[in-house]
């Protein structure tokens, strides 16, 4: 993304819109991100503030979003349970892959209330 397209103010309510779905406020939000006051937020959102890009990457980090999403609106693809953990524990066999993705199941079925929900996350 070349520096010329991006636009502050799209940035700045994306941020607030992820901001509000976490249920934080602008003070919240400035006190994990060490501002001293809630303005610095405030003018983040409204387009008025310049971002760095390491207080993007925290940003990001901990409105639970990817930095694509707030630069562009749009999200990286996701990568399926099962892939990342590949990528990371290459010595687990399908058995306990298996035994995991029952775990998963069970997790998500007690999240949403469903007993044996089916979604695998593939």
């Amino acid at each position: 993304m070349k520096n010329e397209n991006i636009s502050y103010e799209d940035i700045g309510k994306r941020i607030e819109t992820a901001r509000k779905q976490e249920g934080l406020t602008q003070g919240q939000l400035a006190d994990m991100m060490d501002y001293q006051s809630p303005t610095a937020i405030s003018l983040i959102e409204a387009g008025k503030r310049k971002i760095k890009i390491a207080e993007l990457q925290k940003l990001a980090q901990l409105l639970h979003r990817d930095m694509d999403y707030l630069l562009s609106g749009e999200s990286a693809p996701k990568v399926s349970w099962r892939i990342a953990l590949r990528s990371e524990h290459k010595d687990l066999t399908k058995p306990e892959l298996d035994q995991i993705e029952t775990f998963v199941n069970f997790i998500k079925s007690e999240k949403h209330g469903r007993p044996g929900s089916s979604d695998t996350g593939k």
